[in-house]
């Protein structure tokens, strides 16, 4: 079972590096003010969400304890940053404070995952 989640945690790392890569790629257009949100943001907030869910019920499954509460506010976070990304997916042009509003949010699951203990 180790194996497993490991190989999930993995992807859900692949997730988060397409999201914010993604992310990162557009700062100069977002200064520009022409930035978009990418098909690699798209996807990698899907897979987010797909091998989160995962995790959960293989550590369940495990009988490790999960911490429902910080898996809520990491999935509240998530469906914002997906359903923003999906919305406007086909705009040529981001506004600045949503594209940020997006990083802002993809930054602050992160830390949240690796702090919250």
């Amino acid at each position: 079972m180790d194996v497993l989640i490991h190989l999930f945690v993995g992807l859900h790392i692949i997730g988060i590096a397409s999201l914010l890569g993604g992310f990162l790629t557009q700062m100069k257009a977002m200064g520009a003010g022409t930035a978009r949100f990418t098909p690699a943001m798209l996807h990698g907030a899907l897979t987010m969400l797909v091998t989160g869910i995962v995790l959960v019920g293989l550590n369940q499954a495990d009988d490790q304890s999960v911490n429902n509460v910080k898996i809520g506010v990491k999935l509240a976070l998530l469906i914002v940053i997906l359903g923003l990304v999906y919305v406007k997916r086909d705009e040529e042009k981001v506004d600045k404070g949503l594209f940020g509003l997006v990083g802002l949010l993809t930054t602050a699951n992160v830390f949240i995952a690796v702090l919250w203990t």
